[in-house]
């Protein structure tokens, strides 16, 4: 693997070529690798923002930029260098995607990498293929909708088929559209206010002074939607705990469990504590809320978040969600189990994730799914709740979890989740999603356990 050295005079496109080889080759988080790697420079606003826009459109591109530049390359793409091949698919999202950008700046700088990273034939190659690529870009158009809906939306806005075909199976073309256009749109910056601390409309006054512009949530009493703001680290109202950052829907779970001061509530898989700590600061901070997860390093994150947000009721553990029950029988008065997933809820929030997901998935994580939420329901006492959530938008996750748990477990009822949200909704199950809800896809069931 060739290594991209590090130095300050490094240009921008250096840095996202960094990033995205890091994301690409070493499976690095985008987000983490790019805050890692863009706090090493002193950049300016435009260049941070530049950087972003290659690191995040490049990685969320994924399989559309490899269709267009098969239609330019002359040897199969499988035989580039990683290296260069990320070169080539930066040049090619910039060409087609960025019209602020000049073509020929976009060719000249990816030549420029690859003479750094590469040999005189890779030079030839990577300017070939772009310069071609700006000549005749009518050579890579797209399937049309009636020729090839699938891999018309799947390539147009980029995301696997494979996921696009699971949705046409279940919604409209247009819906599907819909969905994956809201999936490659930034979400709002989402806070929680602490209210063990202070109130929402206090905290709006407050976060106005550290030059946040924020407006109350519809959806949750303390939530927050930011329209701009600064760097988070230089909020002091973050660093004294006044709020946590946490979307709508994710704040949503905890006034379905609806868990009363004095309660003891066991969060099976915690980390790394948005919701616990929601629940405590429901709990008013009397009681007990056990968080367990198999990381420790997650149950330390979820420690530092309780301490900054002067929860002190939190005890947490680490423990297998599916094991639960071999400490815990019957002894919690609620219970969430907020289950692994596929995340195809939050893909928006993610620019790498939708091309790390695969349909193995839905067969695999619905084992994992039941095994805990049996484990967890047997800690649920006699009258006791147990709430069941993830952050995916996939029936085999979700649904037929619960409809099959429900069938084997007599002792449990399904209650209206719909009616403890704040905004009243009909469903017993709630499903939201992304393009009809403007939140993070997020599914939500409550169950009361009837007798032993």
């Amino acid at each position: 693997m060739v290594k991209i050295l590090k130095n300050t005079s490094v240009n921008a496109r250096e840095i996202a070529l960094k990033i995205i080889n890091d994301v690409v080759i070493n499976e690095a988080y985008a987000n983490i690798a790019l805050a890692r790697e863009i706090g090493k420079y002193n950049l300016s606003d435009q260049d941070r923002r530049f950087v972003t826009e290659l690191v995040y459109g490049t990685v969320k591109a994924g399989a559309t930029l490899d269709w267009l530049l098969g239609h330019y390359a002359t040897r199969t793409l499988k035989k580039v260098p990683p290296i260069i091949l990320n070169i080539l698919r930066m040049g090619i999202y910039q060409i087609f995607f960025l019209t602020k950008v000049p073509a020929s700046a976009a060719c000249n700088q990816a030549v420029e990498l690859a003479k750094k990273y590469g040999h005189a034939g890779t030079v030839k190659f990577v300017n070939a293929i772009l310069r071609s690529s700006v000549r005749s870009p009518e050579k890579a158009v797209y399937p049309s909708v009636e020729e090839n809906v699938s891999l018309y939306l799947s390539l147009k806005y980029f995301h696997p088929e494979w996921i696009v075909k699971r949705w046409l199976e279940r919604f409209s073309a247009e819906a599907v559209e819909a969905l994956c256009q809201m999936n490659n749109t930034t979400p709002p910056l989402s806070l929680r206010t602490n209210t063990l601390k202070i109130s929402r409309q206090d905290l709006l006054a407050r976060l106005e002074t550290e030059a946040v512009d924020g407006e109350a949530s519809r959806w949750t009493p303390e939530g927050i939607l930011c329209k701009s703001y600064p760097a988070l680290s230089t909020l002091k109202s973050l660093q004294q705990g006044y709020f946590q950052v946490q979307d709508e829907s994710s704040m949503l779970v905890a006034h379905v469990l609806d868990p009363k001061p004095g309660d003891f509530v066991i969060d099976a898989c915690a980390a790394p504590g948005g919701k616990s700590t929601h629940i405590a600061a429901l709990m008013q901070n009397k009681g007990k809320v056990l968080a367990t997860d198999i990381h420790d390093h997650k149950l330390a994150i979820t420690f530092d978040n309780a301490s900054r947000l002067g929860v002190t009721i939190i005890e947490t553990r680490n423990l297998d969600a599916t094991e639960l029950d071999k400490f815990y029988t019957d002894k919690a008065d609620r219970v969430l189990v907020d289950a692994p997933c596929s995340g195809l809820g939050v893909l928006r929030r993610k620019a790498d994730a939708r091309w790390r997901k695969s349909a193995a998935l839905l067969t695999k994580l619905p084992l994992l799914q039941k095994s805990i939420l049996h484990s967890a329901a047997n800690c649920v006492k006699p009258g006791g709740i147990l709430v069941y959530s993830t952050c995916t938008t996939e029936p085999e996750e979700n649904q037929a979890v619960v409809n099959e748990f429900l069938t084997k477990r007599p002792d449990f009822i399904l209650e209206c989740a719909g009616d403890y949200l704040p905004e009243k909704r009909t469903e017993k199950m709630v499903q939201l999603w992304p393009h009809i809800d403007h939140v993070d896809g997020f599914f939500i069931t409550r169950m009361r356990r009837v007798k032993r």
